[in-house]
Order: structure tokens, then sequence, then C-alpha cells
């Protein structure tokens, strides 16, 4: 099964806070401990390409892979930011969590069973205008069949 996260509305490459100013921000997919896919700020958009292994059973669809993070009930995937340094280097400031349970159970069922293609869509700046981090719950999310 593949999920696909398209995210719009990126904040840009600088950002501030609490004194500290970031000038090359970028967010990516967490797999494991290490972003993956990474985006500078300022796109115009951004997407990824999750492949995830669907594991049904009598209480639902479980999501596990490299990319799946948390316990069974609690799965979720990370979108990470960090600041890239001129070195190459990841240094992570924030990370949003795209919750597993948030997503229909039917919808997740069926894509499942089709071993299909489930779709998250997302703003990436906050309320704040900065980088979309912590739970992001519906209505911040959108999840469909692709």
């Amino acid at each position: 099964m593949h999920i696909t996260i398209e995210g719009r509305d990126l904040p840009g490459r600088r950002f501030v806070s609490d004194g500290v100013t970031l000038d090359n921000v970028h967010v990516g997919v967490q797999v494991g401990t290490q972003p993956d896919g990474l985006v500078p700020g300022d796109a115009p958009d951004a997407r990824w390409h999750v492949d995830v292994r669907a594991v049904a059973d009598g209480t639902g669809v479980d999501l596990r892979g490299p990319a799946v993070h948390g316990t069974r009930g609690a799965r979720f995937l990370y979108l990470t930011w960090g600041d890239v340094g001129v070195d190459g280097s990841f240094a992570m400031f924030r990370r949003a969590k795209l919750m597993v349970a948030d997503i229909d159970p039917t919808l997740l069922a069926d894509v499942a069973r089709g071993d299909g293609e489930l779709v998250a869509e997302l703003p990436l700046t906050d309320e704040r205008g900065g980088p979309r981090c912590a739970r992001v719950r519906p209505p911040a999310i959108a999840w469909r069949a692709g």
C-alpha cells in the first residue's frame, strides 16, 4: 500500500523563533530517525510517497513500515522540519504528526484491501505563519483514496 502526502502553502525558507533565526528550512518525511525527501521551505508545494504494509485483523487495519511510528492504535507519520547546514547536515527543530487513527477506518480498509493509495492533503504553514507542527488532525488534514 502507498501513502502520498501532498503539502501546500509552505512557510518559507527562513524561520525566526525565540530569537533564533534559521535560514535554510526544509521539510521531509521521517524514516526511522532520518529525514527523507527534503523539500525547501519556500517550494510551491511538496509531495512524498511512502510505502507501508497494511496488516488487517479483527480490530481493523494496522500500518507498518520504516516511516510509520508509534504503537498499534497510536500510529503516525512524521513530517520533520529542520535547518540544513552548508555541509548538508540537518538540525531538526519541529515535527508534525499525521495520525493514522484520524483516517476513516472504512477508507483505510478499502485502500488496504486493494493495495491502493491513500492521499493526505495539508497546508504546511500553521495559523501563526510558521512550519506546521504537533498533531495534525482534521480539518487541517484531509485523507482520501488516490
